[in-house]
């Protein structure tokens, strides 16, 4: 079983430079990115938030994470990163979901942002 390195950044563009530079600091695969952004983000102070997952044996994703996180912290900065070395049959089947693939995404309210 593979393990699985998760890395949520701010910005597509981050999200790509981090992802190469853990592509080229272990032997991962990428699998799809995923967003974080409300569907009235426009009118709210709120970045794009994209979660980056690499996938290999756990040395290789620890590694990846490493040089993503670092890269990550050069531009924009990191939201959390996490790895599961051995993820359960349900954790396996919530990682495939993605918001890409959603319909109509929640609307955040100014109460909300507030909380934050």
């Amino acid at each position: 079983m593979e393990a699985v390195g998760m890395l949520e950044v701010f910005g597509l563009a981050t999200a790509f430079a981090a992802a190469d530079a853990g592509c080229k600091a272990g032997n991962v695969r990428l699998e799809n990115f995923d967003k974080n952004k409300p569907a009235n983000a426009d009118e709210l102070p709120v970045p794009l938030i994209v979660m980056v997952k690499f996938r290999g044996q756990v040395a290789d994703v620890e590694a990846a994470l490493e040089a993503a996180t670092a890269k990550a912290e050069a531009m924009t900065g990191i939201v959390t990163k996490y790895k599961i070395s051995r993820p359960t049959e349900d954790t396996e089947k919530m990682l495939k979901l993605n918001a890409f693939d959603k319909g109509t995404p929640h609307k955040v309210t100014d109460e909300e942002v507030e909380e934050i």
